[in-house]
């Protein structure tokens, strides 16, 4: 498993499943790059535990100005113009000021929104997308990707840089609709897709498997409610494994055996 998008609707959880995913693979001797790339998240270094780096990439690159020129230009050339911001590179390669790293565990953020009318986020869309594309892993090295609520990933393109999309499903009807949606769309951008049950108890559980289990979705393991990592995810403290009485090693070895619909 290399590059996996985890996505899901707001407030799922999908930061938290990505902080305990990266402690376990950092754990299990591999390097992981989490990467931020929804625009309004400002919490996910702390619950890692990684300093934020100097830079966005997007600011590594010049800053919205600039890209905004740039893409402005590759539009009015027509379809055939294409716009190249980044070369070929691997996890060792990239530059501190945009990609800060705890041990085999580094953090990264593609862009935020930082001023009132500053426009939409599509140029953290390409910038990111070029990112990925050109982010070359070897055979023990991950990536996981946090994205924006809901299913604009799929719109911008950025699943077709991943290697599988994970769904967060939490206790709601909202979030067991939308993964028959999100099923859908990897099934149209041929992604294997499963999901990860999130803030269960054993009633909530057994209430989303079933409902998930009807719609052919393939669950890849559940994390149980912890009134331990709800506090200190208040309070802006890091998150670790130890506060959940569930394995999220589980979990990965479902990912690496490849235990995904198609």
């Amino acid at each position: 498993m290399s590059k996996l998008i985890i996505c899901g609707r707001g407030g799922c959880g999908k930061s938290t499943l990505i902080t305990l995913m990266a402690q376990k693979i950092e754990e299990q001797g591999k390097k992981v790059l989490i990467v931020d790339s929804d625009e309004s998240n400002l919490g996910l270094s702390a619950m890692v535990g990684i300093k934020s780096p100097e830079k966005t990439l997007m600011d590594y690159l010049g800053g919205r100005p600039l890209l905004d020129g740039k893409l402005m230009e590759v539009f009015l050339n027509g379809e055939n113009e294409k716009l190249e911001l980044l070369s070929e590179t691997s996890l060792d390669k990239l530059p501190s000021d945009f990609v800060s790293w705890n041990g085999n565990k580094g953090f990264m953020q593609i862009g935020k929104i930082e001023h009132n009318n500053e426009g939409c986020a599509c140029p953290m869309g390409v910038i990111g997308n070029d990112f990925l594309n050109n982010l070359v892993l070897n055979k023990d090295e991950w990536v996981l990707i946090d994205t924006e609520a809901g299913v604009e990933h799929f719109g911008r393109g950025t699943v077709e840089q991943a290697d599988a999309i994970i769904m967060v499903v939490d206790p709601s009807n909202d979030a067991v609709l939308l993964s028959e949606k999100i099923a859908k769309l990897s099934d149209d951008a041929d992604k294997p897709f499963g999901v990860v049950l999130n803030r269960v108890d054993d009633e909530t559980k057994t209430i989303l498997e079933d409902a998930i289990s009807k719609k052919n979705i393939s669950i890849m393991g559940a994390i149980p409610y912890s009134k331990t990592m709800a506090r200190e995810n208040l309070v802006g403290n890091r998150l670790d494994n130890n506060m959940i009485e569930g394995n999220v090693g589980d979990i990965l070895k479902n990912l690496e055996n490849h235990n995904l619909d198609i």
